[in-house]
């Protein structure tokens, strides 16, 4: 035997006895002693060449940081085993999951039994691993424990910047069996009717569709079928009109003389029934038919659907979704409730209403059940995720429920059982959201990008038809084109936020460029497609060549900007400040016009001050749209400008005009200060970079220059004093309907007062109405 492989069966052998013994032993006393293994071996990862692990945290109860690790392998999720546990294994899960670290592990159970294969046995990480299935263990599937020594892990409420995988409380049910479901319409008319409300209800099987038989269906079997596809109601179906369809088609193939019916003919010709299911028996709270007790077809059973037919269901759109169904009745969707901050419809951060003012909903034992209340009360189907850690951004109210516990059957989320906030209970980083399940539409196959780097960019096409009903792609307009229209193109491309709107695309390959078929194109930003937006009848471009041609760059995530209101009513206070002390400030435009009028350097001005204290709550940072080799140096200040306008400061009498005016240019963006656990990122001394990091806030105090309102030549009454951030759109959000904020506003020639002060969407519509009387404005130019 040569040297070398002395040395490896010596190195082998010492592993496999010195390693047991070596480790710190985490198994408790009362667990069963594991059984020695010859040698600890890194996990086969085949997924590592195909695709990415996927691990989740489940058990009850517990928080969204927290829970027993499963693991999805070959198709099935299964545990992972305590013995030998440690907390660098917990380091490895927690990253693998997208938080910074983790600060615990559990063991026997802590979390609930689970169920399934137990994967992995014990598991003995260094550290450095980019996956659990990287760590050495006995292999996959080898294991001598039972479920009740499943390990959980605690990790760190800090997720790691720009990790997109959102923390997902999903429905454990066995993908195997059933998993996609689709209404397939027998009536040739409503198949070109979209979204399809109507139809026989089809599991996907193999590589084909299959049907459910309908002995025993009920209207709870409906319920969760509508759930799923997106509907919030369901409604009774006329089986004798399908009965007539099916005795007619028996016909057909007995007598083929007998006619047929144009929607008969359909039916006949269409059904070639495969039955999978023979019985299913939904209670209507669950999420998924999967959930749902089912009995499968036998292989060898004689009659598949003895004395029934394919279930058919109807189901009930929600107002968003009825413009081509044809109904007449319109469902109410709730008033006190709302989704804020998500990119497509149908999902948000939760907001409910209390005493005429929004606030947000605590994760703590937030699930699919209390998470499809709240989405089939706003129209939308049952919920797809419940999310948890503020995964669709912070909110800045009051926090009002913790621990809702819906059982599915409810109207509305307040009508569910729950706990009032104590301060110490949640903060904001606990904010719960949901992704809904919405109808398909066809949307997004109207719609394509060309020429960008990745699928997340590119110049915008649109399918048009010529005047021969001829489809083919065309260009819009990059006239005008803003961020608000990104963000719409974004939203029925399935892309998430709009990071930029592009009026010119010069730089992106224009080979497959066809004519322009849109221009002027106006959005709210709300729109579900560019088609539901304002356009010119006819194109009408001055710039119609290619690369002036509209274009986008998508995003999964977005920054959020919000004032703290009552930080501006609090630190409020009038300055008369002597002209000699404000020439920088005129050089920069902070004062009222007919400052250029005064009798410099004697006199004064008189100033509204306060602080303006500007937070990130969304969940991506704030960057100036404009690179550093763009900034403006302003030498009288000493600093760079990175935005031309960052915030309007403005006071409007009570009619809505405009009386006085102050604006604040980005001279230095940056993190003054962040929540516990958040690292700063930028500074702006020595040209350092300028931005605001997620959950952090840049303060501009009440002391410096330009932050303030000249108001020397405003006379004493009642106004409102308004503040808009980023008021040109030049930086995409997630939302912007918190970026201004109001307060009413007295001044009596001597003093000030400032009472009322919210976020612009922060109160309901009708303390609105009575807080002001007018709509206002936003655009910063004097009536």
């Amino acid at each position: 035997m040569d040297r070398s492989t002395h040395r490896r069966l010596l190195t082998l052998l010492l592993s496999g006895l010195l390693l047991p013994c070596c480790c710190a032993q985490t198994t408790p006393s009362n667990a069963p002693t594991p059984t020695p293994t010859p040698a600890s071996s890194p996990s086969p990862s085949p997924q590592a060449q195909t695709e990415r692990l996927k691990v989740r945290l489940a058990g009850y109860p517990r928080k969204h940081n927290e829970g027993r690790v499963e693991l999805f392998y070959k198709g099935e999720w299964g545990t992972i085993c305590d013995d030998d546990f440690t907390i660098t294994n917990a380091h490895v899960l927690c990253r693998q999951l997208g938080f910074v670290s983790a600060t615990g592990w559990t063991h026997s159970a802590k979390y609930g039994k689970g169920q399934g294969k137990i994967w992995l046995d014990n598991v003995l990480c260094s550290g450095g691993e980019k996956s659990i299935e990287f760590c050495r263990s006995r292999g996959w599937g080898n294991s001598d424990c039972t479920h009740d020594e499943d390990a959980g892990i605690v990790c760190k409420d800090e997720r790691i910047p720009g990790f997109l995988d959102s923390n997902v409380i999903d429905a454990h049910v066995d993908e195997n069996k059933v998993e996609e479901v689709r209404l397939r319409p027998v009536v040739a008319t409503a198949k070109k009717k979209l979204p399809i409300t109507e139809g026989v209800v089809e599991v996907k099987y193999k590589d084909g569709w299959a049907q459910i038989c309908d002995v025993g269906w009920t209207i709870k079997n409906t319920r969760v079928i509508c759930g799923m596809l997106g509907f919030p109601h369901e409604r009774k179906v006329n089986k004798n009109f399908y009965k007539r369809l099916k005795k007619r088609a028996a016909e057909k193939v007995s007598k083929p003389k007998v006619n047929v019916s144009a929607s008969g003919r359909l039916y006949l010709e269409r059904q070639k029934n495969y039955f999978y299911l023979h019985s299913v028996a939904c209670t209507g709270t669950e999420v998924h038919l999967a959930a749902c007790p089912l009995e499968f077809i036998k292989p060898n059973a004689t009659s598949s659907c003895s004395g029934g037919m394919a279930a058919v269901v109807s189901c009930m759109p929600g107002p968003l979704f009825m413009q081509n169904t044809g109904m007449k009745k319109k469902l109410k969707i709730s008033n006190n409730v709302r989704l804020k901050g998500g990119a497509r419809v149908g999902e948000g951060r939760v907001e409910v209403l209390k005493n005429n003012e929004w606030g947000t909903v605590c994760d703590d034992r937030w699930n699919l059940q209390s998470a499809s209340v709240v989405c089939r009360e706003l129209g939308f189907g049952s919920a797809k995720e419940a999310l948890t850690g503020a995964r669709m951004g912070q909110g800045m109210g009051p926090i009002y429920m913790n621990e809702v516990k819906c059982v599915g059957h409810e109207r509305s989320v307040w009508n569910c059982p729950f706990k009032n906030i104590t301060s110490e209970d949640c903060q904001h980083t606990e904010d719960a959201g949901v992704r809904c399940n919405t109808p398909y539409l066809g949307l997004e196959s109207t719609i394509r990008l060309t020429g960008g780097r990745t699928r997340y960019e590119g110049r915008v096409e649109i399918l048009g038809s010529d005047s021969n009903g001829t489809q083919s792609w065309g260009l819009i307009c990059g006239e005008n084109w803003t961020t608000k229209e990104a963000m719409v193109a974004c939203r029925q491309l399935g892309l998430g936020y709009a990071n930029q709107g592009l009026q010119e695309t010069w730089y992106w390959d224009s080979s497959n460029v066809t004519e322009m078929v849109m221009s002027g194109v106006k959005c709210t930003g709300s729109e579900m497609a560019l088609s539901q937006c304002q356009h010119h009848k006819s194109v009408s471009c001055q710039k119609a060549a290619a690369k002036f041609s509209a274009g986008v760059i998508c995003s999964e995530t977005a920054s959020d900007l919000a004032l703290n209101a009552p930080l501006v009513q609090q630190t409020v206070y009038i300055e008369d400040r002597p002209l000699h002390m404000l020439y920088c400030a005129a050089e920069e435009d902070c004062l009222s016009k007919s400052a250029a009028q005064a009798n410099w350097p004697y006199g004064h001005r008189r100033l509204l001050r306060f602080s303006s204290q500007i937070h990130n709550i969304g969940r991506a940072d704030f960057r100036p749209k404009a690179g550093r080799h763009s900034w403006v140096w302003h030498a009288c200040h000493g600093h760079y400008h990175s935005m031309d306008i960052f915030t309007h400061y403005d006071l409007l009498n009570a009619n809505g005009t405009k009386v006085a005016e102050g604006h604040k240019a980005s001279f230095c963006l940056e993190d003054t200060d962040c929540y516990e656990g958040v690292s700063k990122r930028y500074e702006c001394a020595n040209f350092g970079d300028q931005g605001i990091t997620v959950g952090c806030w840049d303060l501009y105090r009440h002391d410096i220059d330009c932050q303030w309102i000249d108001i020397t030549d405003v006379k004493p009454g009642n106004y409102i004093l308004q503040i808009v951030i980023n008021p040109n759109y030049e930086v995409a959000e997630s939302d912007f309907t918190n970026n201004a904020m109001k307060c009413n506003c007295k001044y009596d020639g001597h003093r000030i007062w400032l009472h009322n002060c919210h976020i612009g969407d922060a109160f309901s519509e009708e303390a609105e109405r009575r807080f002001e009387k007018y709509p206002g404005q936003l655009n910063n130019q004097i009536s």
